[in-house]
């Protein structure tokens, strides 16, 4: 059996029925899609994708940093005025 995370579920056909209530019966929390009873996907608030679209950018830049922090040797030293 697959991990469900999300503290609610709902089938594809209660998805049909009336999206609005699954949302709303939710209250803010992930809801887990089910097909044939294993999830098929997560519907997140919309604050939530947005959060964890950030975290992610984050993340990435965060390696970036790491990436160029050990090229440090490679780093040429200019002065400011010289600009």
């Amino acid at each position: 059996m697959e991990t469900i995370l999300a503290p609610f579920s709902a089938s594809i056909s209660e998805l049909k029925k009336n999206p609005g209530a699954l949302i709303q019966k939710a209250d803010g929390n992930p809801v887990t899609i089910l097909n044939r009873n294993k999830p098929t996907a997560y519907l997140v608030p919309a604050a939530t994708y947005e959060a964890l679209l950030e975290k992610l950018e984050d993340h990435e830049l965060g390696q970036i940093i790491l990436e160029r922090k050990a090229q440090r040797d490679q780093a040429v030293e200019i002065s400011l005025d010289d600009l």
